[in-house]
């Protein structure tokens, strides 16, 4: 900037300076914000000061400050996490991967300076959910996809944990970095537990439940898909199926030897039309219907669940107010009975609920299962009856003619 800025100063008692109007044009359009940001660290105008020239006000300079200013938050940071060293663990009915997470921290209210545990990626989701539930205006920062990305190939292979381990590693030090988060007993509990006691925090019976409907939701929605793909494939097929049978017809007329084979093929072919579209109309008024009907249902299992643990929530905030709120001490025994009451009625209610659904919901696939099947074993007797009859009409001309052996 020209010289005629330095001469200009700012005191305590203005609200605006005067600028200089040759260089009015030269002044460079920045936010508000921005602006409001370089002053405020280039200048005190709370105090009075001038707007002096030797002050830094390059990009080089204030890039340099914030260097400084980061360094001094390292400096002042109180606990550092490290996520590495993955292992596989194979057992009868899975294999996982856990991950090593060392701590160190200075902070008075840890027992040690120093921890390691191993955690499996399910840990980290518990984590992340009980922040949400705590905190639910905080923003917690974001975990990777729980299921193998597109273009992954093998769940385990070498590329996938590490770039996991690396979203891992950084999702812990955002929780470390926050000023809120950093302080949580659960994020304590989740650094420091062994695993036993770490499962002893999580809502083992909920847990299970809602792993459940988990992958309930991806199977059922995975056979929805599939099915919808094969009735529009068995639908296009129909419509091929119906120019088939015409066209049989229209050679026959043009061929005398075989007139009657291809006669006898074109009703084959409209006879089978008929059983196909039969076929499809019945995936789609009797399996299509329930198997979406559970897609959607297995949504409302999750709302379900997401509205308990906020019962839970509420339960387990109210019992901490009580212990550090001595003087409303009766008026909070209320609203935590009220509470645990309505927490025992919710968990009740679920899991009475629970059981009946599971068995309406098996009862329901059981039957539409058998039922198709066995549409599908009369659909291809009906099929197989048509082309027997075909071929014994055809065997019966063929030996009154005495052209043909079928032997």
């Amino acid at each position: 900037m020209s010289g005629s800025v330095v001469d200009n100063t700012v005191s305590s008692g203005n609200s605006s300076a005067a600028i200089p109007t040759d260089i009015s044009g030269q002044i460079l359009d920045l936010d508000e914000d921005d602006d409001l940001e370089v002053f405020s660290k280039d200048t005190n105008l709370t105090d009075g000061s001038s707007f002096n020239a030797s002050m830094q006000t390059s990009p080089a300079s204030m890039i340099n400050q914030y260097k400084f200013e980061e360094e001094e938050d390292a400096e002042t940071k109180d606990i550092f996490v490290t996520v590495d060293n993955p292992e596989s663990h194979v057992t009868a009915i899975e294999t996982y991967i856990t991950y090593r997470v060392v701590t160190k921290t200075t902070r008075s209210e840890f027992d040690s300076s120093e921890f390691e545990v191993r955690r499996r990626y399910q840990d980290f989701l518990w984590l992340k959910g009980r922040l949400e539930e705590a905190h639910p205006t905080l923003i917690v920062h974001p975990l990777p996809e729980k299921f193998v990305m597109k273009g992954m190939v093998e769940r385990f292979n070498e590329d996938f944990i590490e770039t996991r381990r690396r979203a891992l590693h950084r999702f812990l030090n955002k929780i470390a970095e926050h000023p809120i988060f950093s302080s949580s007993e659960d994020f304590k509990i989740f650094l420091t537990a062994a695993s036993g006691e770490l499962t002893s925090h999580k809502k083992q019976e909920f847990t299970e439940m809602q792993e459940y409907v988990e992958a309930f939701s991806q199977k059922i929605s995975s056979v929805d898909k599939v099915t919808q793909r094969i009735v529009r494939e068995q639908k296009e097929y129909l419509e091929e199926l119906k120019e088939c049978g015409p066209t049989y017809a229209l050679w026959s007329q043009s061929e005398e030897e075989l007139a009657e084979s291809l006669k006898n093929v074109a009703g084959s072919v409209d006879r089978c039309c008929k059983e196909t579209e039969e076929q499809v109309k019945h995936l789609n008024d009797h399996l299509i219907p329930v198997l979406h009907e559970y897609v959607l249902c297995a949504d409302t299992l999750k709302a379900v669940l997401r509205r308990r643990d906020n019962i839970q929530a509420d339960f387990e905030a109210k019992t901490e107010a009580l212990a550090t709120k001595k003087t409303d001490r009766d008026m909070m025994r209320d609203d935590l009975d009220k509470a645990e009451d309505r927490l025992e009625w919710a968990n009740n209610a679920l899991k009475s609920d629970w059981t009946r659904w599971q068995k309406v919901m098996r009862t329901d696939l059981r039957s539409a299962f058998v039922d198709t099947a066995e549409r599908n074993v009369s659909y291809y007797e009906k099929c197989l009856a048509v082309w027997e009859s075909f071929l014994n009409s055809q065997r019966t001309d063929a030996e009154g003619n005495g052209k043909v052996d079928f032997s």
